[in-house]
């Protein structure tokens, strides 16, 4: 399997394999703001979370997610991040199905965890690039992602059918190796402020 769960841990955030334990957290981080209730993307309600759990633990199984628990310093689940779309051969990860309970969010914990995901991926995994996607409507994910350097690869279009019936346009970013230290050094100046 690759990659293996491991735990990452900054100043303000730990990234901690994802368990059922982490279920009541995450239930009361998905209430935070009514997240579910975004159209232009998939958080899980908060009654459903368990079986978000599981179906990230069965992905996790059959080799094409890893997914994180997303902790505060106190260990308080407040989110869920992955590594998704793992192409082993290829040495390329997506990070996404990323989310945050409402009161968490504009603050280090994003960068913080971007930081440590990315670190992870460059110098641990030694991917060739690492890809970022979201719905072409959701203009709050698409800057954050470009704030972290990342380029727009492309959108693809009519991509998928959302749970609602629209048709999601997908927009495509990555970060080559050659770019991380650039990318880590605007995250390490955004943590430092």
């Amino acid at each position: 399997m690759w990659p293996t769960p491991v735990t990452l841990e900054g100043q303000h955030v730990t990234l901690a394999p994802l368990s059922s334990a982490h279920a009541t957290d995450l239930a009361e981080a998905a209430a935070d703001g009514d997240l579910h209730r975004l159209w232009y993307t998939k958080v899980p309600p908060p009654e459903g979370i368990p079986a978000e759990i599981d179906r990230r633990l069965a992905a996790q199984e059959a080799g094409t997610l890893l997914p994180f628990a997303v902790l505060l310093p106190d260990g308080k689940a407040v989110g869920m991040t992955t590594y998704m779309n793992i192409d082993a051969a290829n040495r390329r990860v997506e990070i996404g199905s990323t989310w945050y309970r409402q009161s968490v969010q504009r603050g280090p914990l994003n960068s913080e965890a971007k930081l440590l995901l990315l670190g992870h991926a460059f110098d641990g995994l030694d991917c060739i690039a690492v890809e970022f996607r979201t719905h072409f409507m959701n203009q709050q994910s698409r800057r954050a992602i470009e704030r972290l350097g990342a380029k727009l690869d492309g959108i693809l279009r009519n991509h998928m059918v959302m749970d609602n019936g629209t048709l999601r346009d997908t927009a495509v970013y990555s970060i080559l190796p050659h770019e991380w230290p650039a990318v880590r050094a605007n995250l390490e100046h955004k943590l430092a402020r």
